[in-house]
This record gives C-alpha cells, sequence and structure tokens, in this order.
C-alpha cells in the first residue's frame, strides 16, 4: 500500500529554494557561507516517504553545506519513529556541524522531548533548547529556541546573554514566535510549522493567507466556522501572511520553510522544501 505522501496528487516534487540574505557586521571570513534548512518532517511511515526524505538529504549533502539547521516536527504524535528517522538524518554532511531545535508534535507526549533530543543527539545533531552556540567562533551566534507554545518558551534568558554586535541567526520552530523576538537583534528567524498552507493558489497565494485577507468581506458570526480566519483559533499559527518565504517582522527578517511532511488532504502549489541561504556581509 502506497503511503499518502507517495500519492501523485497528494504531495508534489521537492523543491530547492535559494535565498540570499545579507548580515550587518558578518565576519570577514564568513562571508558567503552556506546554511542548508530543513524541516517538519512528521516522520511516522504515513505523511513523509523514505523516497522523498532520501532525496531531500542528498540534496541537502550536494549543496555542500558550511551548516545544517533543522527547525522541528519530526514525528506526528508518539516518539517513535524517532529513531528510524535519526538513523536518516545521520547521513547529512556539513563542514560546521548540524543544529536543531523542537517543535510542537515533539512535545505531544511526556516522554516525547527527551526521545526525539537523545535520538538527535546520538545522531550527531545539536538539539538547542533556549541555548545558544558558536559553530563559527564567538563572532556568530546560533539561537535555539523551545517551541512558541511550551512553557520554556523563554528568549530573554538568551538574548540578554547576547553581545547586541554579534550577528546572529535563531531557530525557532513558530513563525508567530517572530512577535516576542522582534524586541531583539535577529539577523535571520529561521520557522517551518505552517507547511506553506499546503494549499495555494497560483497568482494569489497561500489559502490561509488569502482567508484571512478576505475577511472584510465574510460576516463576522461566520468567522468562527471559516478554518484560519479566527485569529483566536490557536490550532496552528495566527500570522498567516508569514505562511512561506522571507517577510520582515519589524527590523528582523523571518524566513518560513514550507517543511517537507504532508497533510491530508495534500500539497496543490506548495512543494515540499529544502532551502540553501548565502549569507554576506553587509556594513
Amino acid at each position: 500500500m502506497k503511503s499518502v505522501s507517495q500519492i501523485p496528487f497528494l504531495s508534489e516534487p521537492l523543491s530547492v529554494e535559494t535565498v540570499e540574505i545579507e548580515v550587518s557586521g558578518l565576519p570577514d571570513r564568513l562571508n558567503g557561507i552556506k546554511v542548508v534548512q530543513l524541516s517538519d518532517f512528521h516522520y511516522d511511515g504515513l505523511l513523509l516517504s523514505d523516497e522523498l526524505l532520501n532525496q531531500a538529504i542528498e540534496t541537502a549533502n550536494c549543496l555542500e553545506p558550511d551548516l545544517i539547521v533543522l527547525t522541528g516536527d519530526y514525528v506526528t504524535h508518539t516518539p517513535k519513529p524517532i529513531d528510524q528517522l535519526a538513523r536518516h538524518l545521520r547521513r547529512l554532511q556539513s563542514r560546521s556541524g548540524i543544529y536543531a531545535v523542537l517543535g510542537n508534535h515533539d512535545l505531544e507526549l511526556p516522554e516525547s522531548k527527551i526521545k526525539i533530543s537523545r535520538a538527535l543527539t546520538d545522531a550527531g545533531i545539536q538539539v538547542l533548547w533556549n541555548q545558544i552556540a558558536y559553530p563559527f567562533g564567538e563572532d556568530f551566534a546560533i539561537v535555539g529556541l523551545p517551541d512558541f507554545w511550551s512553557s520554556d518558551f523563554a528568549p530573554a534568558s538568551v538574548f540578554e546573554t547576547l553581545n547586541p554586535t554579534v550577528p546572529r541567526l535563531v531557530l525557532s520552530h513558530n513563525p508567530d514566535s517572530a512577535v516576542p523576538l522582534s524586541q531583539w537583534r535577529v539577523d535571520l528567524q529561521l520557522s517551518g510549522h505552517t507547511h506553506g498552507g499546503q494549499i495555494a493558489i497560483p497568482g494569489v497565494g497561500a489559502v490561509p493567507t488569502w482567508i484571512q485577507a478576505s475577511r472584510d468581506r465574510i460576516p463576522e458570526p461566520l468567522w468562527k466556522w471559516v478554518p484560519f480566519l479566527d485569529l483566536k483559533w490557536p490550532k496552528v499559527v495566527q500570522h498567516w501572511q508569514w505562511a512561506q518565504g522571507l517577510h520582515s517582522v519589524g527590523e528582523n527578517r523571518l524566513y518560513v520553510n514550507r517543511g517537507l511532511g504532508t497533510f491530508p488532504p495534500g500539497r496543490w502549489y506548495c512543494p515540499p522544501e529544502v532551502t540553501v541561504f548565502s549569507l554576506s556581509r553587509i556594513d
């Protein structure tokens, strides 16, 4: 039997997105470094095929990245599949390491955080939880935060220890976290979580984004019956205008990866994604 992500009309071919980012004060020796992002695997035997996963890993390696980052949701509900996923992720290759944060699905059960973190760590992937890493030296920081919905999400405890002149890359699964993070310097926040909206209309954009933009034309009594429209609807994300791609949030920049896994009813004009960022210095 084919898995959901192996049925052609429910997923789409893998897309490689290339993004150039200028970073103020980036050390000269880091000018031109490449960072590859993978997100939202949902590896459970149903939502992501081994074929697509292996293609994403091979694609990431072929890009010869200086750094690989993983931005959460490795499983969907139970953490049981993480060991098998970690065996696949062992094949990822990066000059300066692989760093990860957890998503909301990685925290659903009491044992999930420990099991997933341990499996990733055993695979050579450093999991950051309100932590800072310096893979290139102390003049460039990688900040990794717990999921935005986690009670442990505590960015102040991290950012207040950082010299404001130090450029930093921030890993935070849920793009809604860009709002509280706007009070600190964030040269680039990498998130996932939205799956890009999964269904997009050519020339219009992701369906959830379009629905929210149309709220003034829909009677308010109907809002609670329309998915994504009621801004109090907490199940996915509030800021659907950030469903995918590069955005400015105040003075900060946010990139939202469309992810690899696919929930029913599937992806339409919203392909699974591997992203490669090229960082360059700007004074």
